[in-house]
C-alpha cells in the first residue's frame, strides 16, 4: 500500500517553504518519525519527520524547489519499515539483498566493498536527525558529503563543521550526486516548461524587463531563501508604511570610556560590551516613556496597539543574509544581563541555530552598520512595528562650543542615528523627544546602569 508525504502548515501564517536537503533515496527505508526532509521556512530551517515507516516509492521534489503547504513531497510503500519488504529484506535492507559482495556469505573479492558498503547503510539508516547546525549541513551539501555516514565527535554525538571537512578529504566518505550550486545551476539550466513553478506570493510587476541578453552575457539565478524572505517582508514594509526619518547624533565619549572600563567584567561573564548593548538600554527608556513608538497600528487601520513589553530585535548580518533574534524585556535587564544574552543570539544567528520563536514577537528594531563601515543609512522599519534605530560608525569629531565671542573646539566621540518612523502612528515633534530621551541616556552612562 503506497501513502504520499505532503507538506502540511507548520501553522504561524507560513504557507510556503523552500527544500535544502533530501535525507532519503528512493528505494530506502524508513521508519515513523525519521528526518526525510529538510525545509527553510522564511529563516529558520526545519527537519520533517516520516509520517509513518515504510520504503520511500517516489520523491516529488529536489533541492532548491519551492513548496506551498498540500504539495506531494514523497510517496511511501508499505505501513512501517517492516513491511517493505519480506523477512529476509527485514535483516539486509530489501534491494540491497540483490547485490553482490554485501552478504556475509559473499564472495571473499568483495568482502572489502561489502563491509564499506555496509557500514555507510548502517549509518544512514540510524533512527533520527543527525544533530548538525544548518550551517555545517549547508557546508556539507556543498562539499558532497552525507552526513548520516559522519561520527560527529562534538557534545551528544553532533556532527561539527571539522567533521565535514575531515569526512570530505577521506576517501571512505561516500559523495553526494551533486552540490548545492550545481543543483541551483542545472534548475536554471532547465527549459521554462520542465522547471517547477514558483508560486506567487505578490502580484506580478507592472512593468516587462527588457532583454538584458541583448547587451552582453547574463545569468539568471533564483532569488532564494533569507533573501528572498528579506525582499518580500522589505517591499511589503515600504509599500504600507509611511516612512519618515529623524537624523541626529549622540555624543557618547563618556559612553565609550564606561564601555572600556567594563568590558572586561561583562566578558568574563560571557558575553561582549558593545555600543548596541547600551543603545539597547537607551532604546528601552524612551520606548517606555513614548509607548507609542513601541506598537502597532491593528488591520482596522484605526487602532493602535500598544505593548506593555519591551522586546527589541537587533538585526546580525550572517552568510544567510540579515537575521533578526529578539532580545525579550529589555527594560527588566541589567547591561550585563543584556550584553550575555545579545552575545548568544548573535552566534547562534551566525551558526544558523535560531528557532522561528525566537525571531518573532518584537516591538522595535536596533540595526548598527558601524562596525562593517557606515556613516550613516536610513533603515526601513519591519512590518508591522512602528519605529526601527539605525546606528552609523561612531567618530572622533570635532565640536564647537562656548558662544560666538568665546569658542572653543574638542574632540567628542559622535555617534549618528537614524529613527525611521511610522507617520501614521507619530508625528516629527514626537520622533525629536524620542531620539532627545535617548541622546540624554547615552550621554550619561550612569541612567543605563539605574535603568534595570
Amino acid at each position: 500500500m503506497s501513502r504520499e508525504m505532503r507538506f502540511t502548515d507548520p501553522g504561524e501564517g507560513i504557507h510556503e517553504a523552500e527544500v535544502v536537503e533530501i535525507m532519503v533515496d528512493a528505494g530506502s527505508s524508513v521508519e515513523e518519525g525519521d528526518s526525510v526532509l529538510a525545509v527553510e521556512t522564511d529563516k529558520a530551517t526545519t527537519e520533517l519527520p516520516a509520517p509513518h515507516g515504510g520504503r520511500v516509492e517516489d520523491i516529488a521534489v529536489e533541492v532548491g524547489d519551492r513548496i506551498q503547504v498540500g504539495d506531494l513531497l514523497l510517496t511511501l510503500a508499505g505501513d512501517d519499515a517492516g513491511d517493505a519488504g519480506d523477512d529476509h529484506g527485514k535483516s539486509t535492507g530489501g534491494a540491497e539483498d540483490d547485490a553482490p559482495g554485501t552478504e556475509e556469505t559473499g564472495d571473499r573479492d568483495g568482502a572489502s566493498t561489502g563491509d564499506k558498503a555496509t557500514e555507510q547503510d548502517r549509518k544512514r539508516r540510524r533512527k533520527g536527525p543527525v544533530p548538525a547546525a544548518p550551517s555545517t549541513r549547508r557546508l556539507a551539501r556543498e562539499l558532497g558529503v552525507a552526513l548520516e555516514t559522519i561520527d560527529g565527535t562534538g557534545p551528544g554525538g553532533r556532527v561539527l563543521d571539522s567533521d565535514v571537512r575531515a569526512a570530505a578529504e577521506s576517501e571512505e566518505t561516500e559523495p553526494e550526486p551533486q552540490s548545492a550550486e550545481r543543483d541551483e545551476a542545472a534548475q536554471a539550466e532547465q527549459p521554462a516548461g520542465e522547471r517547477k513553478p514558483a508560486p506567487q506570493r505578490r502580484p506580478v510587476p507592472a512593468y516587462e524587463p527588457p532583454d538584458f541578453s541583448r547587451w552582453g552575457e547574463v545569468e539568471r539565478v533564483p532569488l532564494r531563501s533569507v533573501r528572498r524572505a528579506t525582499a518580500w517582508e522589505m517591499a511589503r514594509a515600504w509599500a504600507e508604511i509611511p516612512h519618515v526619518m529623524h537624523h541626529d547624533r549622540a555624543d557618547v565619549t563618556a559612553l565609550e570610556h564606561f564601555r572600556r572600563d567594563n568590558a572586561e567584567e561583562v566578558e568574563a561573564a560571557g558575553g561582549k560590551l558593545t555600543l548596541t548593548v547600551l543603545v539597547l538600554k537607551a532604546a528601552a527608556a524612551a520606548l517606555r516613556a513614548m509607548p507609542r513608538f513601541n506598537a502597532s497600528l491593528d488591520a482596522d487601520g484605526e487602532t493602535v496597539v500598544l505593548k506593555h513589553y519591551c522586546h527589541i530585535g537587533v538585526a546580525v548580518a550572517t552568510e544567510q543574509g540579515l537575521l533578526v533574534p529578539v532580545v525579550r524585556n529589555v527594560d527588566r535587564k541589567s547591561v550585563r544581563e543584556l550584553a550575555v544574552e545579545l552575545t548568544e543570539l548573535s552566534r547562534r544567528a551566525r551558526d544558523g541555530e535560531l528557532t522561528r520563536e525566537e525571531m518573532q514577537g518584537g516591538s522595535f528594531t536596533v540595526t548598527n552598520v558601524g562596525g562593517i563601515g557606515g556613516r550613516l543609512f536610513t533603515p526601513i522599519i519591519r512590518h508591522p512595528e512602528a519605529a526601527i534605530l539605525g546606528l552609523g560608525r561612531a567618530e572622533l569629531t570635532p565640536v564647537a562650543t562656548g558662544d560666538l565671542d568665546t569658542p572653543a573646539v574638542y574632540a567628542r566621540l559622535l555617534l549618528p542615528l537614524c529613527l525611521a518612523f511610522d507617520h501614521r502612528l507619530n508625528d516629527g515633534a514626537e520622533a525629536a523627544q524620542f531620539v532627545n530621551r535617548m541622546r540624554g541616556s547615552l550621554q550619561d552612562p550612569e541612567s543605563l546602569l539605574l535603568a534595570v
